[in-house]
Order: structure tokens, then sequence, then C-alpha cells
């Protein structure tokens, strides 16, 4: 008597009709099969996961944990079970040779699966580990292995529809080989497309809900869709930008993604002084200042050192160009800096800087580089707003003027 077909006899004996027999039998021997691969592939996973993780625990190496986190004992505990599988369908479909025909081709196309999982947590695994590694860190580790993958997909995806058609692998080759240019002219949008997303998505370029601007395409907002051949942005006047999906990969855009995972938002903006404006501080200027409550304690120790090197020096004060003296542009950018230092809207712990840029023709521009606490776009424009107003209004106390283009009134009070 066979086992599989226990229930079978067992059922005909109580009179049900062999079809009907047969078929019950089947679909028991069905569930009992996956029942019983289920638990198998529960219990051996978790088994060679702890094995592999205790063994990566005590290691030096770090190359067995990436294994770890890449998920490669876990892919390959798999493989037992599904060996499990394909050496009992055979029993389970012994009266249904179509249904196991069917089964077989479904178990051959997931062990390709399966295969290209191990591979890709294998290269993965290498990727992560060749990066670790001084000599190979500024290598293209990601692009070697995106070729890999890509190879290995083309391959594996060619052999599952070998095997579902019953075509041998070489015909079906052939065969795709010489249809392959007029596939190529009529869907060439759509595998460009398709190709892009596989990009896309492998080195998680874009996501739903990121921030890009796509200058080329007048596309500034939220990704609202991702598809295989277009990208579509709903940018901030709620106006719709399509793009297709291979532009994300053939031009370059810009992803405000790693801003707002950041703890804080630049702000990058110059304010223009006149060269003229510009001139060392008298006596009395430098008194005014001091009354100035942020810098006072600058002023104070800094025009000590000044007074002491130039009398250690012998300097002629006569001329206030000789020796070292302070200039006004200098002591604004220091109050410039010292106001940004202490705004409540600003990040302390990243950059604060207030630096001088390269002389235009529309003065010298005065820059600051910081970054607000803040992200939310419209209290960043009010952060960043707040800090201009002060400080516009703050340049005529150093005796220093904005930079601007003439206007109708500064051409009136001249003819006055």
């Amino acid at each position: 008597m066979n086992i599989e077909h226990l229930l079978y006899d067992y059922l005909l004996t109580t009179g049900m009709p062999i079809a009907s027999a047969k078929y019950l039998n089947m679909i028991v021997l069905v569930i009992a099969l996956l029942v019983s691969a289920l638990l198998v592939d529960f219990i051996i996973r978790k088994i060679i996961v702890q094995l592999f993780t205790q063994f990566a625990a005590k290691t030096e190496t770090n190359f067995d944990n990436l294994l770890v986190q890449n998920k490669a004992p876990r892919n390959i505990a798999h493989i037992i079970p599904l060996i499990i599988v394909l050496e009992l369908v055979p029993y389970v479909f012994v009266d249904f040779k179509y249904f196991e025909n069917i089964a077989q081709k479904g178990l051959q196309v997931f062990t390709i699966i399966l295969i290209l999982w191990v591979a890709r947590s294998l290269l993965n695994t290498l990727k992560d580990y060749f990066k670790t590694l001084p000599r190979l860190n500024d290598k293209p580790i990601d692009s070697y292995i995106q070729v890999f993958m890509i190879f290995a997909w083309v391959i594996g995806i060619l052999s599952a529809f070998a095997i579902i058609t019953g075509i041998e692998f070489i015909k079906f080759i052939t065969t795709i080989g010489a249809a392959s240019a007029v596939i190529i002219l009529i869907f060439k949008d759509i595998i460009l497309g398709f190709v892009a997303s596989i990009q896309v998505s492998i080195n998680d370029m874009v996501r739903i809900g990121d921030w890009i601007t796509f200058e080329k395409y007048g596309a500034d907002g939220d990704v609202s869709e991702i598809n295989l051949s277009t990208v579509k942005v709903q940018n901030f006047d709620k106006t719709i930008t399509t793009i297709p999906t291979y532009a994300l990969i053939s031009d370059s855009f810009k992803n405000w993604r790693g801003m707002e995972n950041s703890d804080g938002r630049r702000i990058k903006r110059a304010l223009s002084i006149k060269l003229d404006s510009i001139h060392y501080l008298s006596k009395d200027e430098l008194d005014k200042l001091k009354k100035i409550h942020i810098i006072s304690n600058y002023l104070e120790t800094r025009q000590a050192d000044i007074d002491n090197f130039n009398t250690k020096n012998n300097i002629n004060k006569e001329v206030l160009l000789n020796g070292r003296n302070l200039t006004n542009i200098g002591v604004f950018r220091k109050y410039i800096e010292t106001y940004v230092e202490t705004h409540s809207g600003i990040n302390k712990d990243m950059v604060i800087m207030v630096r001088q840029l390269a002389t235009e023709a529309k003065g010298i521009p005065i820059e600051i580089y910081a970054f607000s606490s803040d992200k939310r776009w419209k209290n960043y424009e009010y952060i960043m707003a707040d800090i201009f107003d002060h400080i516009i209004a703050a340049v005529p106390h150093f005796n220093l003027e904005v930079f601007e283009l003439p206007s109708n009134s500064s051409f009136r009070d001249a003819q006055k």
C-alpha cells in the first residue's frame, strides 16, 4: 500500500467516487506538503540564522556580520525546504501528471528566484565589505554590483520564460535574439523606463513623498507617483509635472530628502556692501560701537591687543593706516556672526559661518552660512527674513552702505 494513497484507499471504502477520492486525496496532500514545508522552513531558518549570528559575534572580521545584515543566511535557509518539496511533489500529484508538471515548473521558477535572492545577498555583502577597505572605498563598487545583478536578473528571467514555455534555453535565447531588434524599436520607451525604474529603486534615488527639484522639466515639489514610464511631481503651486522615469538617471536633479532627514535647513544668503563705505574705525566710532552689547567685550579685548601690538612696535598712529586697525566691515562681520550664533532659530550644533566673498561689481558680499533648526518651509523663510531684517537695519550703525542699483528717486534727488 502506497503512503500517498492512504487517504484515497480509505475514501473508496466509504463509497466515494474514484474521481472525487483522487481530487480530495491530492488536496489534502498539497495542504500537508505546504504546512510541512512552512514548518521546516521556519525551524531551519531560525536555527541557521541563530547559529550564524552567534558565530558572527565571536569573529573579529565584519564580513560575517554583513552577511547577517544582508539576510544571506535567511535566504540560504530556504534551500532545504525547497529541495524537500521538489522531492515530494511527484508523490503528491501521483494521479495528476498535468498538475505535477505545473507544480514542477513553478518550483523551478521559484528556484531561480531563490538563487537570485542568495546572489543578491552575497553581492550586497561583498559591496558593503569592499567599502570598508581603504584601498577600495573610493571605487564605484555599486556600479559593478549593479552590472552583475542586471546580468543575473536577465539570465534568470530568460530561464524562467524558457521553463514556462517548455523551450530549451539555447533555442529560447536564439529566438529572442532574432526578435530583439524589433522589440527594442517598438518598446524603446517601455524598456528605458523599466531599466530606469529598476535603477531608481535599487539606488533609492527617489521615493514617493520626496521633495525634488528638476529644473529641466520645471519640477519643484513632492513626488506623488512613480511608475514604469513616468514620475509625477506635484509642484508647490499645485500644478503637476510629468517626468520620464529614465530622465532620473540620464539628467541631474536635486532630491531634498537629505535636508529633511538632517537636523537643519541651510541658510546661504549674502548682503553686498558698497566699497566706498568701508574704512578704518576712528576712536570716536570705536567708542560708539562699544555700546553695542553683543560685541562690546570683543571690541575691548581686540582693541587692547591691537594697541599693545602698535605700542610694542612703536607704530606711528598719527596716520591711521599704520600698524594694525579695526575696520567697520570687520566689526560688522563679527557682529553678524555673534548675532546669528545667539539667534533662537539657528541650530547651534551645525556649521555657523559669516564669510566675506570675492569683490564684485556690486561691492563686497558678506554671506551668512548657517542652518535653521526648523526645516518647515514657512518657518524657515521667517527665520531667514528675521535675521536679514535685523542685519540690513544694523548696517548704518557701522557707517556702511548696502549696494543697490539706482532707482527713480535716486535720479530725482540728484537733480535737486
